[in-house]
């Protein structure tokens, strides 16, 4: 048998994940939940029984695993855990046809935000985990990363928010993409905190 050295070398210092492959959800509602995530991220189950069921929507063999536990506490917005766990889409008009889907599904955002590095959607599943859907406005990493250490984002951390109808009416007039993105200045006397909504409970239909 060949040895490989050792895993105390420094090639294993600092080894850094290749990806975060999953997250794995308990459900007070695990059906609902289910087909929630079947209809947002247009998700399959690919192995499901009375326990657990293991979703994907790409080539990653789950993204979301859901634990059947109807026992379980209902979330406590006061706790200490995850605040919300994100989904990038390729463009901004594939971010904008998700919302119109949802719409008609009766599946509303109950925040919609411009971040300056992303427009952003945030939803809740029917467990009240925070979701976002969002779209990466810069190209690279590097320039989003130059935002979020610049003075923009310094002054104003949260963002601004947006009206998902009146972006995707400027999208189908044909603005460009860089003026859709932009993301405007804070108005007059308001502070970052005045952009917040993380606890507006889900919103009604239109």
């Amino acid at each position: 048998m060949s040895r490989r050295g050792s895993l105390r070398s420094d090639r294993y210092a600092k080894v850094k994940p290749q990806k975060l492959a999953h997250i794995v959800l308990r459900s007070r509602h695990f059906k609902e939940s289910q087909r929630w995530y079947e209809q947002v991220l247009c998700a399959q189950s690919i192995y499901e029984n009375s326990i657990l069921t293991f979703m994907t929507y790409d080539d990653e063999h789950h993204r979301i695993g859901i634990v059947n536990v109807p026992s379980a506490a209902p979330r406590d917005i006061q706790s200490a855990g995850v605040e919300h766990f994100a989904f990038t889409y390729a463009t901004l008009d594939e971010l904008l046809a998700t919302f119109v889907r949802l719409c008609e599904a009766g599946i509303l955002p109950y925040w919609t935000i411009n971040h300056g590095p992303t427009i952003s959607m945030y939803y809740r599943d029917p467990d009240d985990n925070k979701v976002e859907l969002q779209y990466d406005v810069f190209e690279t990493a590097a320039e989003a990363q130059a935002f979020i250490t610049g003075d923009a984002y310094a002054e104003n951390f949260m963002g601004i928010i947006f009206d998902p109808d009146e972006m995707i009416a400027r999208w189908e007039r044909g603005e460009p993409l860089a003026d859709l993105t932009k993301r405007p200045p804070l108005p007059e006397g308001m502070t970052p905190f005045d952009m917040a909504r993380p606890n507006n409970p889900r919103a009604t239909p239109r």
